[in-house]
């Protein structure tokens, strides 16, 4: 049950009470349990609801995840834990080339890095670690052993899935670069200019702890004064079931270093110009057949 309490005040008193994990070899595993809900859209409206749980028992492997967040007091490293599907006993090799990466965060040198494998070929995404706008409540909720507090923020759609490609995307930048052909180059340059000064936002609420006092969370979100156990943002929910700190056998945090340096934006552009390319091939054999 959520709460209200005095936030400044019951903060300090956890990051204190929780100084004595900051060593200098301290080092810990958060593990992260993904799910998002399945929308089918009107086309599930049209289906029964054993085909519906037959499509979600099909797609498990990319409705539910879990990663793992190896952390120190500067740097983490965020991966998937790879599982086997349970009915076809193999990795979901098409959702793998639209899924995240191996990430790296370094909070001190302000680094960002992320590995992206696409239909066999490796990039590598390096930039400054993006800054969250952390608007801090004062609501907390018992997450496991651990007392956290919400913090939301706003963000960019983009932000939070560059890696990620759908086809109605592609229909609407499709849609964008037709142009009506009557109206004046200045019409034309001030609707361009206006539309790509709108970005579209989205909400993101946070839940962290002060009891493990370190400025990491999943995914790229950080920034914030304790490990963050849980994120929500659209229709997907990142909870944290475990947390392992000062573990016996300790991890090398290291960034991924190999692939082809590019941009989250120019990831973006690649990807969309394949699976552009892809359909217009698949549009010119249909054409010949």
């Amino acid at each position: 049950m959520k709460t209200l309490i005095p936030n400044v005040t019951t903060i300090l008193f956890l990051w204190f009470l929780s100084l004595s994990i900051s060593a200098q070899d301290f080092q810990g595993k958060a593990y992260y349990f993904s799910k998002t809900p399945m929308d089918l859209g009107s086309w599930g409206a049209r289906m029964s609801e054993a085909q519906k749980k037959q499509i979600e028992a099909r797609l498990k492997n990319r409705l539910e995840k879990t990663y793992i967040l190896t952390f120190n007091k500067e740097e983490s490293l965020y991966k998937e834990d790879e599982k086997l599907d349970a009915i076809s006993g193999a990795t979901d090799s098409w959702g793998k080339n639209f899924t995240p990466g191996e990430l790296y965060k370094n909070i001190k040198s302000n680094e960002f890095a992320q590995n992206q494998e696409f239909y066999g070929k490796q990039f590598l995404i390096k930039e400054s670690l993006s800054p969250l706008d952390w608007k801090m409540g004062t609501e907390s909720k018992q997450i496991g052993q651990y007392t956290c507090f919400k913090a939301t923020c706003k963000r960019p759609v983009t932000d939070t899935s560059w890696w990620n490609f759908s086809w109605g995307e592609l229909s609407n930048n499709n849609a964008e670069k037709k142009v009506d052909t009557t109206e004046s180059s200045d019409s034309t340059s001030t609707k361009l200019a206006s539309t790509e000064e709108e970005v579209e936002m989205i909400e993101v609420e946070a839940w962290y702890t002060p009891m493990v006092p370190i400025s990491q969370g999943p995914s790229d979100y950080w920034g914030l004064p304790g490990l963050i156990l849980e994120v929500s943002v659209g229709n997907t929910t990142l909870l944290c079931s475990k947390i392992v700190l000062n573990p016996e056998e300790k991890n090398k945090i290291e960034a991924p270093d190999k692939g082809k340096l590019v941009t989250k934006k120019e990831y973006k552009a690649i990807i969309t110009g394949k699976m552009q390319e892809m359909r217009d091939n698949r549009g010119r054999r249909s054409n010949r057949s």
